[in-house]
């Protein structure tokens, strides 16, 4: 048994938790086992609690700035996890990976512009593009043998659209797919043929397991870099996503004063004192807590591939190269979206997220979180196999 133990059930119940209190507004009840946002059942580092409570000690809350060691924190963890060197003041904080997706959709692109993503994908870079009244193209990726690819020939032609703005994810919501230096050579080298800035989405980045590694686009070439606006977080990592801090690393200066100016327009002003604090300690000080997370993360993920296997051959877990968030194909079963909705609710009184949410290409699948400890994954199991047996 490691230091931390991922096994201790934490009672989330009625403390303003979505994932535990808000299922009535997405599936018409509470009384369901969550295993649907993004959002894990762990408590954070203790280095993480303690600088908060110790910031709460102090008793006075003024106006913060972040300090110099918060940087630094940044750029080790940056140094360190990904080996790409990045300078302080390549830098935006903003309050989370969604905002940063609408400033940087704001500041790049122009009303009506064409914003490329690969489908099926996270839900609000649908979203942040249609309510800043821009065109969503799409690059359906490819599902064959089992596994996402990107259909590069589809990728180009839709780039010769007239596309401005390219939102990669990395690693891949919801597929798990941990895109190889390949795959991002291709895809960088046509943004640059084609004069397409990049937003690269990588708040999963730290959640990926061996032999994948996790590779920021911006860190393979200058001229990317200079193309690119990449977001990084702590708050997937560490399970912190309510204290709501993240990082715009954006090393081209004219394109970080537009996204800055796009944070003057909407009276944004970075973080507040807890999340400075949440995010330095977490960096600085979470490593240890993180890699003992991921073989926790991947058991619980081997788990389930075998679980299904002997109980549920019908359906098909993808591998999971990153993130916590399986993506189960349901298809073989023949149920409609609706049908499988249902069963899930009412049948086996456990809430996931139904691949439909995602876009093009999500029919028939469900996405699972496996970020919580083995006796809530175990009970989630037996509900799903009263669902869908």
């Amino acid at each position: 048994m490691g230091k931390f133990n991922f096994d201790a059930i934490t009672n989330r119940k009625e403390t303003d938790s979505i994932k535990w209190n808000m299922m009535d507004n997405i599936y018409g009840t509470n009384d369901l086992l969550p295993m649907w946002v993004a959002d894990m059942d762990f408590q954070a580092p203790t280095e993480v609690t303690e600088a908060l409570m110790s910031r709460v000690a102090h008793g006075v809350f003024g106006y913060a700035v972040p300090t110099n060691s918060l940087h630094q924190a940044v750029k080790n963890w940056v140094q360190n996890r990904y080996h790409w060197t990045v300078h302080e003041n390549w830098f935006v904080l903003s309050s989370g990976v969604v905002t940063s997706i609408a400033l940087t959709i704001r500041a790049l692109t122009k009303e009506n512009g064409k914003v490329l993503i690969q489908t099926p994908v996270y839900p609000p870079f649908y979203s942040m593009i249609e309510m800043n009244n821009r065109e969503i193209v799409k690059n359906p990726l490819k599902y064959e043998n089992g596994k996402y690819e990107i259909d590069f020939a589809d990728f180009e032609e839709k780039l010769k659209t007239g596309v401005k703005l390219f939102i990669l994810c990395n690693p891949h919501n919801p597929v798990g797919r941990v895109w190889t230096k390949e795959e991002l050579d291709k895809m960088g080298s046509l943004c640059e043929q084609y004069g397409v800035q990049i937003l690269s989405d990588e708040i999963h980045g730290d959640l990926v397991f061996k032999p994948h590694v996790h590779i920021p686009i911006a860190s393979i070439k200058e001229g990317w870099a200079q193309n690119s606006v990449t977001c990084i977080a702590p708050s997937k990592t560490f399970n912190i996503p309510g204290i709501q801090s993240s990082v715009m690393i954006i090393p081209n200066n004219e394109m970080r004063e537009k996204v800055m100016k796009e944070q003057q327009k909407v009276g944004s002003h970075g973080l507040n004192i807890f999340g400075n604090v949440a995010l330095e300690a977490a960096y600085a000080h979470g490593e240890e807590w993180l890699e003992e997370l991921l073989d926790y993360v991947k058991a619980n993920a081997d788990y389930v591939k075998q679980f299904l296997k002997d109980e549920l051959p019908a359906l098909e877990v993808l591998p999971l190269e990153g993130t916590y968030l399986l993506w189960i194909n349901c298809r073989k079963l023949g149920f409609t979206d609706e049908q499988l909705k249902d069963r899930l609710i009412n049948i086996g009184r456990l809430a996931l997220e139904p691949g439909i949410k995602y876009g093009d290409g999500g029919e028939g699948f469900v996405r699972m979180n496996i970020g919580c400890p083995r006796e809530t994954l175990l009970e989630g199991l037996q509900r799903l196999k009263k669902a869908l047996q």
